[in-house]
């Protein structure tokens, strides 16, 4: 059993919350930009001022509603400024906010309503509104105890964010501020639901004291990204997810100016914004790569795109290898050409992310090893991190300092990663949650000796350095007894441009097999580089020429794995794996039980 910690930074008082954040901010200066709103001119500030303002009154309304410290209120919608809004009124009011992925079903969104309680609920537009007052509307006991369903944007309809605010008028700010200082670092600032990847949601009960201690420590931890001049970041993860609402909270305790987008603009945005700091998810950089090096194929540059690859990754390993003090770093030969490579390609990627990010963070997945070094090697450095919804999402990452590719990095401050004998990564520390509501069962699975179980597996080397290895729920077992992790296999077919997904099978089967569905950009992309005509999705699963690069992909990731563990064979799907089929959750983890439960004919043909 290994055992890594990294001590605590800053402590806070036991009566205090996350509110007091926002207070800390306005006193220290009001005319900070706290966010940037889009709007047909651009982007315009909210200062420290204007949004506790905004916030003093929407938590008002609440107030003025009824709401009594410890109620919870539902937030549907895409990421957005209403959103945060929303989110600190909710705790101003001494509420509990209970976030709802906007891509929910209604049988989701009535499982949540039921199990925490919801009196209120805020819906981003109309058809939210819609779908969660038809739920309400077969439920007796959601309609019997909701107040209202409030929306969050403005089309003269009410009740909408400004008639609610408005409705608050005669709450007096002493009344405000019994609500707002009520609560304290261990009662629960937000019930946040598991994204059912294994099964039906569970609500984490993530505290003030979650938010607010992994915020200030964070901080602290990573000055190089938080505390610079002007630092700021553009949020497009959906908010409803506890990574995006760690990295808001953090963003504002640092007093970074932080705005907000959707995927669909993310990249439009990204360069009117300019962001100093990101936080993306692996698929991203996959996309930028993969379109970086089809342009240069279209070009008639996929040579200098191949040699400048190598070069950003040679660069970046001999980086890592000095960090693990097996070297002096790159040679003079790799630094001349990554400057000339800089000139020629790398500027243009890094112009790709808005043209001043000093650094990306990168979490919710695993990221391919070969993509951390070509971006860090190009002038993108991805510091890799690893945390649950349990955990109030990051429990360890690399830093600036102490960066090690291929490793989710280190304990944030207040927090100690063990691995226990069977391999599961158990944590303990500031951001690990209270526990799951109203679910004694599960909370009794969840603990052992203090430490929370996270049914990952991994590794810790000497120097504190956490690498993922599995899930412990994934491990496959051959009928010859075989253990097999899927996860690098799945990593390294994805690597490919066709590949969308890959799922490794093969429980209680004679040997490993693969799902894999195409990437329709990548398959266009790769036709055209080939020289070969458009196809589409439907007729490539049997076209020869896409089974033989696949195959070519799935011998590469066979050579991680003895023979034994390899994939035999493998099956090209016409379908994809989405939010909407069920296949991803919101934060774009595949769900393996819904994949194998669907797809169990193609399963069986491939052992038949």
């Amino acid at each position: 059993m290994r055992e890594a910690s990294t001590e605590l930074l800053v402590e806070l008082d036991a009566a205090s919350n996350v509110t007091d954040l926002l207070l800390e901010q306005q006193a220290a200066n009001p005319a900070r930009a706290l966010y940037l709103r889009k709007g047909p001119n651009g982007w315009f500030d909210v200062t420290a001022q204007k949004f506790l303002q905004d916030v003093s009154a929407l938590a008002k309304g609440l107030i003025a509603g009824g709401l009594e410290p410890g109620d919870t209120v539902a937030v549907m919608s895409a990421t957005s400024y209403e959103w945060t809004l929303v989110d600190f009124a909710v705790w101003f009011a001494g509420g509990v906010t209970v976030p709802i992925y906007e891509t929910s079903s209604a049988g989701q969104v009535e499982w949540i309503l039921h199990d925490a309680g919801v009196r209120r609920v805020f819906a981003e537009d109309r058809a939210k509104v819609k779908l969660v007052t038809g739920v309400l509307a077969g439920s007796e006991l959601l309609r019997d105890r909701l107040i209202n369903v409030v929306r969050m944007d403005f089309e003269g309809e009410a009740p909408d964010l400004a008639s609610l605010a408005a409705a608050g008028t005669g709450v007096t700010d002493g009344e405000l501020e019994r609500h707002r200082s009520r609560a304290g670092l261990d009662d629960v600032a937000s019930l946040v639901y598991t994204s059912g990847t294994t099964g039906k949601p569970k609500g984490c009960e993530i505290t003030h004291g979650n938010f607010a201690l992994v915020a200030r420590n964070i901080v602290a931890f990573l000055p190089e990204l938080l505390l610079q001049d002007q630092a700021r970041t553009l949020m497009f993860l959906p908010l409803a997810h506890v990574l995006a609402r760690a990295v808001q909270v953090v963003s504002l305790t640092a007093g970074a100016t932080l705005g907000h987008t959707g995927a669909a603009q993310l990249l439009e945005d990204l360069a009117t914004f300019r962001p100093t700091f990101l936080l993306v998810v692996p698929r991203i950089f996959e996309k930028v790569r993969a379109t970086a090096g089809h342009k240069a194929a279209v070009g008639g540059k996929a040579r200098l795109f191949r040699a400048a690859s190598a070069t950003a990754i040679e660069h970046s390993q001999e980086e890592d290898k000095r960090g693990r003090g097996e070297g002096n770093g790159p040679g003079l030969p790799c630094r001349i050409r990554r400057g000339i490579f800089d000139r020629l390609l790398y500027a243009r990627l890094r112009h790709a992310f808005g043209g001043h990010v000093g650094y990306t963070v990168s979490g919710a997945s695993a990221l391919a090893t070969d993509d951390a070094h070509f971006f860090r090697g190009a002038g993108i450095p991805v510091l890799e991190g690893y945390g649950l919804t349990e955990t109030t999402a990051p429990c360890t990452v690399n830093t600036p300092s102490r960066t090690r590719v291929s490793s989710v990095g280190i304990p944030i401050p207040g927090t100690t990663v063990r691995v226990a004998e069977d391999g599961e990564i158990l944590v303990k520390g500031i951001g690990v949650f209270r526990g799951y509501h109203a679910d004694q069962a599960a909370n009794a699975e969840a603990f052992v000796d203090g430490f929370f179980r996270t049914g990952d597996l991994g590794q810790l080397d000497s120097q504190g350095f956490l690498t993922i290895t599995g899930r412990k729920k994934d491990l496959l077992v051959t009928a010859g007894g075989k253990n097999v992790a899927p996860g690098p296999l799945e990593e390294r077919i994805r690597a490919h441009q066709l590949v969308a997904h890959a799922v490794v099978v093969g429980d209680g089967k004679p040997f490993v097999s693969a799902l894999v569905s195409l990437d329709p950009e990548g398959l266009e992309n790769w036709r055209s580089e080939q020289g070969l005509p458009a196809l589409a999705v439907r007729d490539a699963v049997t076209d020869p020429q896409v089974a033989a690069a696949i195959r070519e992909a799935v011998d590469q990731a066979n050579q991680l794995v003895s023979k034994a563990e390899s994939i035999r064979k493998f099956t090209v799907l016409d379908a994809q794996f989405t939010v909407g089929s069920g296949h991803l959750t919101p934060s774009l983890k595949l769900k393996r039980s819904a994949v194998v439960h669907d797809y169990e004919s193609e399963i069986a043909k491939l052992y038949s």
